[in-house]
């Protein structure tokens, strides 16, 4: 499965930065194959590791502050990996083959 979330603090003030590093940063020494881009970070696995890495870079962004916001989109799918490279790889294809 690839899971795509935004987490955020609430109440701590404008810049969330120091949070979301803390999350990305639980996200990276996971192992699991990621990506973080400006509006979420992406991660790849099966189902129970990868819902346990976004539950610890919750509570590590959360860290300090009364409420968290997430965000979550998910795309289930049995059988796939490398789905983090392939999709993009698939796109870029066909914006090369000019489709």
């Amino acid at each position: 499965m690839i899971v795509a979330f935004s987490v955020s603090p609430l109440g701590t003030g404008e810049s969330v930065a120091p949070a979301v590093a803390r999350a990305v940063r639980v996200v990276r020494e996971s192992g699991l194959p990621n990506r973080t881009d400006a509006m979420f970070t992406s991660i790849e696995g099966e189902w129970d590791e990868v819902m346990d890495v976004v539950k610890r870079a919750v509570a590590a962004a959360g860290d300090g502050a009364g409420r968290v916001s997430l965000t979550l989109k998910a795309d289930i799918r049995d059988g796939v990996t490398e789905g983090l490279s392939h999709k993009v790889e698939s796109v870029e294809r066909e914006l090369a083959a000019g489709s």
